[in-house]
């Protein structure tokens, strides 16, 4: 018997075992992870980027927790010696059209205490001579970027070191009854459960009566790679995004050990691990996730065909290329010459009213508690997010 059993080993997961650890260091927790380690999805398989926290409506999750996760992250790796790449970004706009945009973007940062500065297109040809922009654009000084990896893995290392037990190799198979669940390595009984599943946490969830009215699509998303810098980028560009769906649009990113990527796609998936061809195929996911993007498709709800039509385009490196020059001039694009390691962002969707959910979502009661919707930035608001979970719901 454990006091806590949090199902999923990415970043939530194990910063809500330390948040528990921490609070109550004589109870027993177990975390139980499908995969030989932890963070091998969405929490080691994003961009990397600490986010601002500008881009969210001030009533939001999200917005309540980026700008102090940004921080807490931050610190985080400054004490256990992670390295950081605190180098900024850029939001253009590439036309007159756009400027409202920014402006909105400006906005929402005042509003969740953000600091953004202005820079006409004068100033920021003279510090960033590759970047192009529409009049002005806007500098966030406090974005930043790290191994989402590395940083997954010193987490798993401070919840063991605080006494949390992980136990990997071990996939949740079904809920038998109050209080106990089967998984592949046997029974455990526990007093409260904590689903941290990302990819299939709308599947537990069902079991335990959750997640009615919402199913995840999987959308992957992959860069296109400098690994020499050949482009000599030195912070991160991003378009002004539609606000209206929780991508963000090709982009621009600097990593943490100074290579340049261009992307990413928001392909939609077949199935849930749908990394490359037919490796953990799943029929009953395909058909259920093809059952919801064909009603998308013929609906074409929040643009959903377009947006699908356009994504598939950017399997071709030339025109992936074509969209991130929107953004520059003059730069030297020859070493972008290969793809990154896949990621797929596990979207939640209403299926009521067939509309991508943007914000957090976490459901429960005094038996369970199901994180539901943990999409960017969940990685930068790890921290932050998981105290307040774990204070709100157990």
């Amino acid at each position: 018997m454990v006091d806590y059993l949090i199902i999923g080993g990415g970043i939530i997961g194990l910063n809500i075992a330390i948040t528990l650890k921490k609070r109550e260091p004589v109870a027993k927790i177990l975390l139980i992870e499908k995969e030989a380690e932890v963070g091998l999805h969405g929490s080691g398989r994003n961009s990397g980027v600490l986010h601002a926290g500008f881009y969210y409506t001030a009533d939001s999750l999200k917005a309540k927790f980026t700008k102090e996760g940004n921080r807490a992250l931050q610190a985080f790796c400054r004490e256990r010696g992670i390295a950081v790449n605190n180098c900024g970004k850029v939001v253009v706009a590439t036309d007159a059209a756009q400027l409202d945009g920014l402006q909105e973007l400006k906005r929402r940062g005042e509003h969740n205490g953000v600091t953004l500065e202005w820079r006409s297109a004068e100033a920021l040809a003279s510090e960033y001579p590759q970047i192009r922009t529409c009049q002005k654009a806007l500098y966030s000084p406090s974005t930043a970027t790290v191994d989402p990896r590395a940083v997954t893995l010193e987490c798993a290392r401070v919840a063991r070191e605080l006494g949390v037990e992980i136990r990997t190799e071990t996939a949740y198979q079904w809920r038998i009854g109050e209080g106990r669940i089967g998984t592949t390595t046997g029974l455990i009984t526990y007093k409260k459960l904590i689903n941290c599943a990302g990819l299939y946490a709308d599947k537990i969830a069902k079991d335990f009566g959750f997640s009615r009215h919402y199913v995840i699509l999987p959308f992957k998303g992959i860069y296109l790679k400098d690994s020499r810098n050949v482009s000599d980028l030195r912070t991160n560009i991003y378009p002004v995004p539609n606000l209206a769906n929780p991508f963000l649009g090709v982009h621009y990113t600097l990593t943490v050990n100074h290579e340049a990527k261009i992307g990413p796609t928001a392909i939609p998936a077949f199935w849930r691990e749908n990394y490359r061809g037919f490796g953990h195929f799943d029929l009953d996911e395909m058909l259920q996730i093809l059952y919801y993007e064909a009603r998308l498709f013929v609906s074409n709800a929040f643009g959903f065909r377009s947006l699908a039509l356009s994504e598939i385009r950017k399997y071709a490196k030339n025109h992936l290329i074509a969209l991130g020059k929107k953004l520059t001039r003059q730069m030297d694009h020859s070493g972008y010459d290969h793809w990154s390691t896949p990621g797929i962002r596990a979207q939640l969707l209403d299926t009521r009213t067939l509309e991508l959910v943007q914000d957090f979502v976490v459901e429960g009661d005094a038996q369970s508690v199901h994180i539901l919707n943990a999409v960017s930035p969940a990685f930068t608001s790890s921290i932050p997010f998981s105290e307040w979970v774990t204070k709100e719901y157990l």
